[in-house]
């Protein structure tokens, strides 16, 4: 209830008591104040639970779907984290015993990380857990209202994805 609170404190400073912001500011407000709260717990169970950090959960859940491994560059795209610091991520996870790098075919040139068994076993666990948060701190949703604010929350994407003045992911 604490964090909930402070969410709510958040959005009455951002727009005052009044709520005399524009819908689509007071939209915006609240998508990112949920977003926060929700993070925030996530990156604290994980922490708390595996010792890990949601980047790190992150770059796992990207190797776990790809059974060959992914090229560091392509890692910071789908992670949208800086080469450096998936190469920080990398090494981490490497010295854990979680991630291998390789370089196939023996160029050099090229380095592809994949998950370890272990790091396969931790990332599952790791899923399996998160679902279950997610889970957990939506319980009070109606499984209807999840669908429908999945459906609406998907034309607020579209919209913005239509207005964008140049590539969000470059």
């Amino acid at each position: 209830m604490e964090a909930e609170a402070a969410s709510a404190d958040l959005e009455l400073i951002a727009h005052g008591p009044h709520g005399k912001n524009k819908p689509e500011t007071r939209l915006w407000l609240r998508m990112l104040s949920t977003t926060k709260l929700i993070t925030t717990e996530i990156r604290r169970r994980l922490r708390t639970e595996f010792g890990a950090t949601l980047p790190q959960f992150d770059l796992m859940a990207q190797l776990y779907r790809e059974a060959d491994g992914l090229r560091l560059g392509e890692l910071s795209k789908r992670t949208m984290v800086t080469n450096g610091n998936v190469t920080g991520l990398v090494e981490r996870l490497e010295t854990d015993g979680f991630v291998q790098r390789v370089t196939p075919d023996g160029d050099r040139r090229v380095t592809v990380a994949k998950l370890t068994p272990a790091g396969t076993e931790l990332f599952v666990a790791m899923a399996a857990a998160h679902e279950g948060w997610l889970r957990d701190i939506m319980a009070d949703v109606d499984p209807a209202m999840i669908a429908s604010l999945w459906s609406e929350i998907g034309t607020v994407k579209a919209s913005a994805s239509n207005h964008l003045s140049g590539s969000a992911f470059e």
